[in-house]
């Protein structure tokens, strides 16, 4: 009987050793666990925090798109008003040019021209 309780007490011990060894493990992977949590909550905060920085650069972009359409259309306009100013002064240089043309064409104005 007693052998039985040697190998008993073999049993037991090598069963006590592989419940620490099981702790151990755990303990680690519960280190592991952590230090993953605080990796991931760090991680999480700058998402955020990069979601906040990208919102901002995105409504300063929709404003600055905003306004550079509304000068691509005050710009159209404005070339559009300066395009028929050109065209007006062109139309009133030919007309000044044929009347002053036909103007010394008339014997009245040639007699005061010489």
């Amino acid at each position: 009987m007693t052998q039985q309780g040697a190998v008993l007490q073999g049993y037991n011990n090598e069963l006590v050793k592989c419940i620490e060894d099981l702790c151990m493990q755990k303990e680690e992977l519960n280190k592991e666990i952590q230090q993953a949590e605080e990796e991931k909550s760090k991680l999480q905060h700058e998402i955020q925090v990069l979601n906040e920085q990208l919102e901002c650069v995105c409504e300063n972009l929709a404003q600055k798109v905003a306004s550079r359409n509304e000068l691509d259309k005050i710009l159209a306009e404005t070339e559009a008003a300066y395009m028929k100013i050109l065209d007006s002064s062109r139309t009133l240089l030919n007309v000044l040019k044929k009347e002053v043309g036909s103007l010394k064409h008339t014997p009245e104005l040639k007699s005061n021209l010489t």
